[in-house]
Protein backbone atom coordinates (compact mmCIF):
# COMPACT_ATOMS: atom_id res chain seq x y z
CA UNK A 1 0.00 0.00 0.00
CA UNK A 2 1.63 3.30 -0.61
CA UNK A 3 1.22 6.56 1.24
CA UNK A 4 -0.36 9.47 -0.39
CA UNK A 5 1.79 12.98 -0.62
CA UNK A 6 -0.82 13.93 2.66
CA UNK A 7 0.50 11.09 4.58
CA UNK A 8 3.92 11.94 4.14
CA UNK A 9 3.83 15.67 4.69
CA UNK A 10 0.55 16.25 7.21
CA UNK A 11 2.06 15.64 11.16
CA UNK A 12 0.49 12.70 12.86
CA UNK A 13 -1.76 15.29 15.12
CA UNK A 14 -3.72 16.52 11.80
CA UNK A 15 -4.23 13.29 10.68
CA UNK A 16 -7.88 11.56 11.18
CA UNK A 17 -6.96 8.62 12.55
CA UNK A 18 -4.07 7.52 14.74
CA UNK A 19 -1.29 6.03 13.41
CA UNK A 20 -0.88 2.38 14.75
CA UNK A 21 -2.98 2.08 18.41
CA UNK A 22 -6.32 2.76 17.28
CA UNK A 23 -5.99 1.67 13.40
CA UNK A 24 -8.46 -0.84 12.44
CA UNK A 25 -7.32 -3.23 9.55
CA UNK A 26 -8.21 -2.62 6.21
CA UNK A 27 -8.78 -6.33 4.33
CA UNK A 28 -8.94 -9.41 5.86
CA UNK A 29 -7.30 -10.77 8.64
CA UNK A 30 -5.57 -14.23 7.80
CA UNK A 31 -4.10 -16.49 10.37
CA UNK A 32 -1.11 -18.44 10.18
CA UNK A 33 -2.77 -21.15 8.40
CA UNK A 34 -4.37 -18.89 5.58
CA UNK A 35 -8.11 -18.95 7.24
CA UNK A 36 -9.45 -15.79 7.03
CA UNK A 37 -10.71 -14.24 10.70
CA UNK A 38 -13.98 -13.51 11.17
CA UNK A 39 -14.72 -9.66 12.46
CA UNK A 40 -16.03 -9.82 15.44
CA UNK A 41 -15.41 -10.40 19.43
CA UNK A 42 -12.11 -12.11 20.63
CA UNK A 43 -12.78 -15.34 21.99
CA UNK A 44 -13.66 -14.73 25.87
CA UNK A 45 -10.19 -16.35 26.32
CA UNK A 46 -8.44 -13.60 25.09
CA UNK A 47 -11.53 -10.90 25.96
CA UNK A 48 -8.32 -9.09 28.42
CA UNK A 49 -6.20 -8.32 25.29
CA UNK A 50 -8.90 -5.65 24.33
CA UNK A 51 -8.60 -4.00 26.88
CA UNK A 52 -4.37 -3.98 27.62
CA UNK A 53 -2.53 -6.44 28.44
CA UNK A 54 -1.58 -6.60 32.57
CA UNK A 55 -0.42 -8.78 35.34
CA UNK A 56 -1.49 -8.46 38.52
CA UNK A 57 1.65 -9.77 40.50
CA UNK A 58 0.53 -9.51 43.91
CA UNK A 59 -2.90 -10.82 43.47
CA UNK A 60 -1.81 -13.65 40.67
CA UNK A 61 -0.68 -17.37 41.01
CA UNK A 62 2.32 -16.00 38.80
CA UNK A 63 4.20 -14.29 41.89
CA UNK A 64 4.47 -17.21 44.53
CA UNK A 65 5.52 -14.57 47.27
CA UNK A 66 2.33 -12.20 46.27
CA UNK A 67 -0.21 -13.85 48.89
CA UNK A 68 1.91 -14.49 51.79
CA UNK A 69 0.83 -13.01 55.28
CA UNK A 70 3.26 -10.71 57.28
CA UNK A 71 4.12 -13.27 58.92
CA UNK A 72 5.95 -15.60 56.59
CA UNK A 73 7.23 -12.96 54.47
CA UNK A 74 9.16 -11.53 57.61
CA UNK A 75 10.31 -15.45 58.03
CA UNK A 76 11.56 -15.43 54.46
CA UNK A 77 13.07 -11.96 55.37
CA UNK A 78 14.85 -13.64 58.26
CA UNK A 79 15.81 -16.41 56.32
CA UNK A 80 17.41 -14.63 53.78
CA UNK A 81 19.39 -12.37 55.78
CA UNK A 82 20.42 -15.68 58.00
CA UNK A 83 21.98 -16.57 54.12
CA UNK A 84 23.50 -14.03 53.44
CA UNK A 85 25.17 -13.44 56.48
CA UNK A 86 25.65 -16.14 59.23
CA UNK A 87 24.87 -19.56 57.09
CA UNK A 88 28.08 -20.74 57.67
CA UNK A 89 30.84 -21.42 60.17
CA UNK A 90 34.66 -21.24 60.21
CA UNK A 91 35.88 -24.19 60.74
CA UNK A 92 37.46 -24.95 64.09
CA UNK A 93 36.04 -21.17 65.54
CA UNK A 94 32.78 -19.51 66.59
CA UNK A 95 33.28 -17.03 63.49
CA UNK A 96 29.99 -17.61 61.28
CA UNK A 97 29.92 -15.69 57.51
CA UNK A 98 27.40 -15.82 54.74
CA UNK A 99 27.13 -15.64 51.03
CA UNK A 100 27.45 -12.08 51.37
CA UNK A 101 31.47 -12.59 52.27
CA UNK A 102 31.88 -15.07 49.94
CA UNK A 103 30.41 -13.11 46.99
CA UNK A 104 32.12 -10.01 48.08
CA UNK A 105 35.56 -11.51 47.49
CA UNK A 106 35.06 -10.74 43.55
CA UNK A 107 36.48 -7.37 43.92
CA UNK A 108 33.62 -4.60 43.06
CA UNK A 109 30.72 -6.77 41.06
CA UNK A 110 30.51 -9.35 44.45
CA UNK A 111 29.99 -6.14 46.41
CA UNK A 112 27.39 -4.81 43.71
CA UNK A 113 25.39 -8.01 43.79
CA UNK A 114 25.02 -8.01 47.81
CA UNK A 115 24.17 -4.46 47.97
CA UNK A 116 20.98 -4.98 45.70
CA UNK A 117 20.04 -7.94 47.27
CA UNK A 118 19.88 -6.30 50.69
CA UNK A 119 18.45 -2.92 48.70
CA UNK A 120 15.69 -5.76 47.93
CA UNK A 121 15.50 -6.41 51.20
CA UNK A 122 14.70 -3.00 52.78
CA UNK A 123 12.20 -2.93 49.27
CA UNK A 124 9.94 -5.43 51.05
CA UNK A 125 10.48 -4.12 54.64
CA UNK A 126 8.88 -0.77 52.87
CA UNK A 127 6.15 -2.60 51.52
CA UNK A 128 5.21 -4.25 54.93
CA UNK A 129 4.80 -0.86 56.01
CA UNK A 130 8.09 0.04 57.86
CA UNK A 131 8.32 4.05 58.46
CA UNK A 132 11.00 6.45 56.87
CA UNK A 133 13.45 6.41 60.26
CA UNK A 134 13.39 2.30 59.81
CA UNK A 135 13.82 2.51 56.26
CA UNK A 136 16.40 5.33 56.54
CA UNK A 137 18.18 3.43 59.03
CA UNK A 138 18.65 0.23 57.14
CA UNK A 139 19.77 2.47 54.06
CA UNK A 140 22.38 3.47 56.53
CA UNK A 141 23.21 0.12 56.85
CA UNK A 142 23.12 -1.13 53.98
CA UNK A 143 25.28 2.04 52.75
CA UNK A 144 28.11 1.49 55.29
CA UNK A 145 28.06 -2.61 54.11
CA UNK A 146 28.25 -1.56 50.68
CA UNK A 147 30.96 1.42 51.02
CA UNK A 148 32.80 -0.09 53.49
CA UNK A 149 33.22 -3.96 52.08
CA UNK A 150 34.39 -2.44 48.67
CA UNK A 151 37.95 -1.97 50.43
CA UNK A 152 39.80 -5.11 49.06
CA UNK A 153 40.67 -7.38 52.15
CA UNK A 154 39.74 -5.13 55.06
CA UNK A 155 35.75 -4.68 53.92
CA UNK A 156 35.77 -8.64 53.27
CA UNK A 157 36.58 -8.58 56.64
CA UNK A 158 34.22 -5.57 58.01
CA UNK A 159 31.40 -7.71 55.97
CA UNK A 160 31.78 -10.77 58.26
CA UNK A 161 31.57 -9.10 61.09
CA UNK A 162 29.05 -5.99 60.67
CA UNK A 163 26.29 -7.97 59.74
CA UNK A 164 23.97 -5.71 58.39
CA UNK A 165 21.15 -7.70 56.97
CA UNK A 166 20.98 -9.32 59.89
CA UNK A 167 20.55 -5.86 61.33
CA UNK A 168 18.00 -4.53 59.23
CA UNK A 169 15.26 -7.80 59.72
CA UNK A 170 15.99 -8.06 63.58
CA UNK A 171 15.15 -3.74 63.44
CA UNK A 172 11.90 -4.55 61.21
CA UNK A 173 11.01 -7.11 63.89
CA UNK A 174 11.42 -4.73 66.56
CA UNK A 175 9.21 -2.43 64.93
CA UNK A 176 6.28 -4.80 63.70
CA UNK A 177 6.17 -6.16 67.22
CA UNK A 178 5.44 -2.88 68.31
CA UNK A 179 2.46 -2.33 65.46
CA UNK A 180 -1.40 -3.69 66.55
CA UNK A 181 -2.25 -6.73 65.03
CA UNK A 182 -5.41 -6.64 62.26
Amino acid sequence: MAMTEDDIFTPHAARSRPPFGGAQARSKVIDQDGRELADGPLHPRFQGFQEGFQFDFRNSTANPFGNLTREERLARLEMIARLLDVAFIVPGTNVRYGIDGLIGLMPVVGDIITTAISLWLVREARLLGAPWHITARMLANVAVDGVIGMVPVAGDAFDVMFRANIRNVRMLRRWLDKQPRF
